[in-house]
């Protein structure tokens, strides 16, 4: 009896181990049937045991599974091997993405030019530099002058310049 509930556990930790593997192996779905089939077998040979020895192994197979499952995915990209598999995140550079709210708000009450049409938003230069902006009323036509009025956050929005 005792072989079977060691083989009940092995089984558990064979299909935890290869629904890990589904990850990094394409199988088009081979391995998490496998799993699926490793776990059923587990579940089974616990289910022909009699008493406490059927719960401790249905209780072990909710708690061991997603327990090893966690570990994995916390720990492998730790490991050195790890490391090598998975991607770093992007590290942004400056002048890319969301421009800095700070650098913004030096903008605050300066003239600029009109790059794209603002539809209300639209990109405008101002000194050089080009920012994305919100027209405060309907649209601004190319190449017209507008005055940044209000800037929160990463949104600048500006008025058109009457010319006279």
């Amino acid at each position: 009896m005792i072989w079977w509930i060691v083989l009940a556990v092995f089984l558990y930790f064979a299909c935890a181990f290869l629904i890990v593997a589904e990850i990094f192996v394409p199988s088009g779905g081979l391995i998490s049937i496998t799993a699926l089939v490793c776990l059923v077998a587990g579940l089974m040979i616990f289910f022909k045991l009699e008493g406490v020895p059927r719960w401790v192994g249905i209780v072990t197979a909710l708690v061991e599974i997603p327990i090893v499952l966690v570990i994995a995915y916390k720990l492998f990209p730790l490991t050195p091997f790890g490391r090598s598999v998975t991607l770093a995140p992007p590290q942004p550079r400056e002048g890319e993405g969301v421009p800095d709210s700070e650098k913004l708000k030096v903008l605050m009450g300066k003239e600029g030019k009109v790059i794209s049409p603002l539809r209300p938003v639209g990109m405008a230069e101002f000194d050089g530099y080009r920012v994305e902006c919100v027209a405060e009323d309907g649209y601004v036509s190319k190449d017209s002058t507008v005055k940044v009025i209000k800037v929160a956050g990463s949104q600048v929005t500006v008025r058109l310049v009457e010319e006279n």
